[in-house]
This record gives structure tokens, C-alpha cells and sequence, in this order.
């Protein structure tokens, strides 16, 4: 009877983007969208979403609930470039316009069960006090043209940001043949860490 020799493993993740608190912003919606290493493929689910509008109420100092599903499945051959979502947050600006409210990104977690994630969120800001006043003005804000740059950090060092605001996260970790591949998963209090039992790491790291 031959054993059963896996090439691949398997990370199915689903769960939620539970809510947000900005003390300063109300109506807002948010968007998500997966950034992960060339190894790593979608095998099934959405890899990007967009979430409806939410309010406070009559309660300002209430934290804004989404609860919008995450459900995606990927395989890889290792763990390098293990995925990563990026959430951008928007809502309306004194005059109406749609205006980023705040980025942000965390790895998905690196170990099975249950895991809660809150990001702390940032927007660019502008460099000098006339493009301050001329986006406002003008009601165009600095944003991103790809939210992915969150997750890269390349080039993000020459941005100046500012933070506001946190999104909470709800993840259900599962998967498949990594120990059998010789990937040991496990979990601190503080973060999942993820420990290869290989003498060889993936890409010299």
C-alpha cells in the first residue's frame, strides 16, 4: 500500500472583519483584499471584498460593527510569502466625498483554531500645509492607488502617515499537510510563531 506523499499544503482561513472604532468618523465601509508570496495559490473563496456602510446610531462613542465573512483557501509548497490582508477603511468627508479613513495589514495567523487580530490604521498625510489645505479644499486626500503597498513596506519608509483608528478581526485557522511536509505550527500568547523543523529554510531565510 503506498503512503500518501503530499507536494503541497493547504491554509483554509475564514472568519470575519468583526468591526472598527474611530472615534472621529461615522458611516463608514470597509475593503479587503489578500497580498501573498509567488509560492502561494487561491484555490478557493474571494480574495477581495467590499463591505456595506455602518453607522453608530445615536451612540457616538460606539465601535462600528461590519461582521463581513473572510472565507479563502490557499495552497503553497512553503511557508514563504504566507499571506498577509490588507484592510483599507473609507466614509465621507465634510463634503460628501468618499475619503480613505485608514490602512492597515496583519499575516493572517500562522497557527490553527480561533485567532482575534486588531490593526492599528494610518492615512497618508501631505507634506506641506498647502497640500493640507488644497485637499481638503479640494476634497481629494492622499491615498493609495494599490492598498497592497501596505503589506510590501517597500517605499512606505518615504511616506509620511498618520494614525487613526483600529479594525478588529476574527480569523478560523485551518490546515493541511504541513507536518507532513516537516512544518511545525504553534502558538505564543503574545503571536503566533511559526517554527520550521526543516534543516533547510525556504529561500535562504
Amino acid at each position: 500500500m503506498t503512503s500518501y506523499n503530499p507536494s503541497v499544503f493547504l491554509l483554509m482561513v475564514n472568519g470575519q472583519i468583526e468591526g472598527a472604532n474611530f472615534p472621529e468618523y461615522d458611516d463608514l465601509y470597509c475593503k479587503y483584499c489578500f497580498v501573498y508570496g509567488h509560492d502561494w495559490t487561491p484555490t478557493s473563496g474571494l480574495e477581495e471584498g467590499i463591505s456595506q456602510i455602518t453607522s453608530k446610531g445615536r451612540d457616538s462613542s460606539r465601535s462600528l460593527v461590519w461582521n463581513f465573512p473572510l472565507d479563502i483557501t490557499f495552497k503553497s509548497t512553503n511557508p514563504f510569502g504566507w499571506p498577509q490582508i490588507v484592510v483599507s477603511v473609507y466614509g465621507p468627508d465634510s463634503f460628501g466625498n468618499d475619503v480613505v479613513r485608514g490602512y492597515g495589514a496583519v499575516h493572517v495567523p500562522f497557527s490553527p483554531g480561533t485567532h482575534t487580530r486588531t490593526i492599528p490604521m494610518f492615512v497618508p498625510e501631505s507634506t506641506s500645509r498647502l497640500q493640507k489645505f488644497t485637499s481638503w479644499l479640494m476634497g481629494r486626500r492622499p491615498e493609495y492607488t494599490d492598498p497592497k503597498v501596505v503589506a510590501q513596506g517597500e517605499g512606505r519608509e518615504v511616506t509620511r502617515v498618520r494614525s487613526q483608528g483600529f479594525v478588529t478581526l476574527q480569523f478560523n485557522i485551518v490546515t493541511k499537510d504541513m507536518k507532513k511536509l516537516g512544518y511545525d505550527t504553534t502558538s505564543t500568547e503574545q503571536a503566533p510563531a511559526m517554527h520550521l523543523s526543516r534543516t533547510e529554510q525556504p529561500y535562504g531565510s
